[in-house]
């Protein structure tokens, strides 16, 4: 017969860590940035991009993105950070391809007929995003006001409490303090 465990393990273990310098004794070649690049010249990078980029399921699902919002710089990044995590590049190439390839995908964009592309991270030309941004803004202002009110109610129903003694080791108190208690 088996006795059932009825122990929970934690969720997350702040001891199961790799060991410090654990890397540098791990065999090298495990990944494939750590190999040599399958592209050399940013040209070939970027032929190779625009072929995949203009394949209809990719350029159907760079069209939805653009429409959702999503910027082109940050569709470009992972584009970027892609091509060097499975090694085709190096991060040197993919500092030089990423404007053109942020060019593909607006271009990609324009032809598709999408009015409002968000070109960077930080683009706040879109009406939708201000409006989002002022009633986030004014949400805050309320919540800010709301938080002193409470403030001010418990201020006012807060009694005055005397500190006990302290322990054997903490800042001894001031000689009023002491003639209070």
């Amino acid at each position: 017969m088996a006795i059932e465990d009825n122990t929970i393990e934690p969720k997350y273990n702040p001891f199961d860590a790799p060991i410090p310098g654990q890397s540098l004794t791990d065999t090298p070649g495990n990944y494939p940035w750590e190999h040599p690049p399958r592209i050399n010249e940013p040209e070939d990078a970027l032929d190779r991009i625009w072929n995949k980029l203009t394949t209809p399921e990719m350029s159907e699902q760079i069209i939805l993105m653009l429409e959702s919002g999503v910027p082109v710089e940050a569709l470009g990044r992972v584009i970027t950070f892609t091509g060097f995590a499975e090694g085709e590049f190096t991060p040197d190439v993919g500092f030089i391809i990423a404007e053109p390839i942020m060019k593909m995908i607006t271009a990609i964009g324009m032809r598709a007929g999408i009015k409002n592309i968000k070109i960077s991270l930080q683009d706040l030309s879109n009406k939708k995003t201000v409006m989002q941004v002022a009633s986030l803004k004014e949400a805050n202002k309320r919540a800010v006001q709301a938080a002193k009110n409470i403030t001010k109610d418990i201020e006012g129903v807060a009694t005055e409490v005397k500190p006990e003694s302290a322990g054997l080791l903490s800042k001894p108190m001031p000689q009023e303090e002491q003639e209070e208690m």
